[in-house]
């Protein structure tokens, strides 16, 4: 028996944390223990209120996006602040956005706009998003184990030990891996990793005969999201598979004779239902575009954050309870990408040409197929960012990095259609009227999601933490 370490790290414009994973005998039959690892959970009572929602998809657009061209123009600003693109109206009686977004304008009637978002806890930190502690970090290209769990993984912590499907997936990979780096927050920090979420893999790919990209003029990126541990290795069928565990099980009956500790029994049980996600069929079809209409494929964009979106759908139509979709970055591991949301140069090319017009298709066609399916009644949408984007427009026609003020959406469950809290100032720059904290946003998914806010978790000390960290939901957009 040994034991792996894996470590290192790395580079938006500015990794591996350390894993261990326990191998028994021919245990890589079924793909290590990547996958036991974060399905693991133990039983833990709660009472929990009647909620609104009942599962949640986190659309992230990371590095940062400029939300004053987006959810919050100011038409009026000098020219040096000003979007270049104009607001229209939506069916949301007052409530303007982004001209790029018209598809996106005829559901703001099922949505609310957080226009007074910001914190301090420094420009790209993906802690806070995820967790709602603004705390800043020396470094934010790693993640630690003492860091508090975010949103999905306290869903995993509170989820039915009984039930097959984890309760938090993340996809289309894990955040920072088109840097080669592995960015904090999506993770289960000081509960452990067995309320990690179940990541997926992607192959990230342009098409053929298109331009070169370059740092303002990214790929549209192409692929789907998988799961490489619930594909069998060539020639493995099922009943393969099922002799194979039964050689595993002799092995790990010697194991358990030579160690008699409670790892390898908590590891036995594990095992068991890696293997169950593993020969479900409806873990696997869950995964498996195929059997979908090509017209909905179509619809949601076939591009990786499409896909993402359209396999998140299906994973909350199959129970799990928290699932994240990530525009990621794409650079260091394969150039398609330069600046994702962080558009230091070339801003206003960037959204009109690749960003907007993709999140316009992919979210009505998620609004859409949740709503025809009856699904969006309870299902909470957020859309956020890490951070916004600097009111002046720089040198080489890009916004830089801000904290100070800039704006979420919800949609769904749970919110009060056709609202908008809080506000900025004439430039966006910073907060007008009633700000709102990382925090706030966390304690509304809660709030949403029937979770109390104010609920403790215990760190590995024994000590209990509030997952509020000061927060409250914010109960004008709540119905």
């Amino acid at each position: 028996m040994s034991i792996i370490m894996l470590g290192g790290k790395r580079r938006c414009c500015d990794g591996l944390t350390r894993r261990e994973t326990l191998r028994a005998g021919a245990l890589s039959a079924l793909g290590g223990l990547s996958l036991t690892d974060v399905l693991a959970a133990e039983s833990q009572p709660a009472r929990q209120p009647a909620s609104k929602a009942k599962s949640v998809i986190l659309l992230y657009l990371l590095g940062g996006a400029p939300t004053q061209d987006m959810w919050d123009i100011k038409p009026d600003a000098p020219a040096e602040v000003r979007s270049q693109f104009k607001p229209i109206p939506t069916t949301a009686s007052g409530v303007q956005i982004c001209e790029l977004l018209p598809l996106t304008s005829k559901w703001m009637h099922r949505g609310a706009i957080v226009r007074s978002l910001n914190h301090k806890a420094g420009c790209h930190n993906t802690l806070p998003s995820y967790t709602g502690l603004e705390q800043p970090l020396a470094d934010i290209t790693t993640t630690k184990e003492s860091y508090p769990p975010s949103m999905g993984s306290v869903c995993q912590y509170l989820r039915d030990p009984a039930a097959e499907m984890p309760a938090y997936a993340y996809l289309p990979c894990y955040l920072g891996w088109g840097q080669a780096i592995r960015r904090p927050g999506p993770y289960a920090g000081f509960l452990g990793k067995r309320y990690d979420p179940l990541f997926t893999e992607c192959k990230p790919y342009k098409d053929a005969n298109t331009p070169a990209p370059l740092p303002g003029a990214p790929a549209t990126v192409r692929g789907e999201p998988f799961l490489a541990d619930t594909t069998l290795p060539e020639q493995m069928t099922l009943d393969r598979l099922r002799d194979r565990r039964g050689l595993l099980a002799q092995i790990d009956d010697e194991v358990r004779r030579l160690e008699s500790s409670g790892a390898v029994a908590q590891h036995d049980r594990l095992k068991k239902q890696a293997y169950g996600i593993l020969t479900s069929s409806q873990t696997r079809a869950a995964f498996d575009l195929s059997n979908e209409d090509p017209r909905l494929v179509e619809r949601y964009g076939k591009t990786l954050f499409g896909n993402s979106a359209l396999i998140a759908r299906r994973l909350v139509q199959s129970g799990v309870r928290f699932v994240n979709v990530t525009w990621d970055l794409y650079w260091d591991r394969i150039q398609l990408d330069y600046d994702c949301w962080d558009t230091h140069t070339q801003n206003f090319p960037i959204l009109k040409n690749n960003k907007l017009p993709q999140l316009d298709m992919t979210l009505t066609a998620l609004l859409e197929d949740l709503d025809r399916l009856g699904l969006l009644d309870e299902t909470l949408i957020l859309i956020t960012s890490e951070m916004g984007r600097t009111p002046k427009i720089n040198a080489s026609g890009g916004r830089d990095h801000w904290t100070m003020c800039y704006s979420s959406v919800f949609f769904g469950a749970g919110i009060q259609g056709g609202s908008v809290y809080g506000a900025s100032d004439a430039q966006a720059a910073y907060v007008k009227d009633k700000p709102v904290s990382t925090a706030d946003i966390c304690c509304t998914v809660y709030h949403a999601l029937g979770i109390d806010p104010q609920m403790t978790v215990q760190d590995r000390s024994g000590r209990p933490n509030s997952i509020a960290f000061g927060g409250s939901p914010i109960k004008e957009i709540l119905v």
